[in-house]
């Protein structure tokens, strides 16, 4: 079965497995039900996620005028202590800027390949951990806006990483950790403005990925590269399907890609 569209990040629902699904504008797949099953993936043109034009992509999703220039790509977004709503004050839009970064955020640890620290909004919880590949995460500090999170980050990388391996996520190459016990060990380094805000009693979130089989080594499919490519889907985690030849592809890392995906091949 032939499915066209543009590439967005996988939509999730949390369960035992998680499921996923590829959602393009008038379909979707359920991509549990394609497992151990072939799957061809063509790329066919570019289209911003932004203006919807055939150029090419820069980065997350975006040509390389949109990503300079839309709120959605602002630089706050990956650096959250650099968020100013707060103070009023405007990066790209700041009625934007204000709905995301002034509500609810947290500060978590997440194991998915070793121990790390981040932050999401609280309404990505658990979505932001799924897309990271964390087996297990933790809250630990929730706070009435982005500035304050992206402070304690800052503060808390320190002592603990805020990167993912994410080749060691995809083996399933992962630390043994306590997360309890990086809380308490953690609690001490919290910005004082942030103290307040501590989450003593929060526990461990436990996720289940639907992967039939892990890759022994990680060959990553680059769609500039090989613009068709065909292989049996033996997992997802993250935001990554899992072919059993050990190719592995980041549907989130080719956002704005329009590709065909054809089902069980001829």
């Amino acid at each position: 079965m032939l499915y066209e569209g543009v590439l967005r990040k996988m939509q999730t629902q949390n369960g035992k497995p998680i499921q996923y699904f590829l959602v393009f504008e008038n379909d979707f797949i359920n991509m549990n039900q394609v497992l151990d099953k072939e799957l061809q993936i063509d790329f066919i043109k570019f289209q911003c996620l932004n203006c919807g034009e055939d150029k090419p992509i820069y980065r997350q999703g975006f040509c390389r005028n949109c990503f300079f220039e839309t709120p959605t790509a602002g630089e706050w977004i990956m650096k959250p202590e650099l968020s100013t709503a707060h103070l009023d004050k405007e990066d790209r839009d700041l009625e934007f800027e204000k709905r995301m970064q002034l509500q609810p955020h947290i500060v978590y640890l997440a194991n998915s390949s070793n121990v790390k620290v981040g932050v999401t909004r609280k309404s990505q919880v658990p979505t932001r951990w799924i897309d990271q590949g964390a087996h297990e995460a933790l809250e630990i500090v929730e706070v009435p806006n982005r500035y304050l999170a992206g402070i304690t980050e800052v503060a808390l990388k320190e002592f603990v990483s805020d990167k993912t391996s994410w080749q060691k996520m995809l083996k399933n190459d992962i630390e043994d950790v306590d997360l309890l016990e990086w809380r308490e060990k953690l609690k001490a380094s919290i910005p004082d403005e942030v103290a307040d805000y501590f989450l003593k009693d929060q526990e461990e979130t436990h996720l289940d990925f639907p992967v039939l089989q892990y890759p022994e080594k990680v060959k990553s499919l680059n769609l500039d590269k090989t613009p068709s490519y065909k292989g049996l889907l033996k997992g997802i985690k993250g935001q990554y399907l899992i072919f059993e030849d050990n190719t592995v592809f980041n549907v989130r890392g080719s956002e704005g890609y329009y590709v065909g995906i054809d089902v069980n091949p001829k």
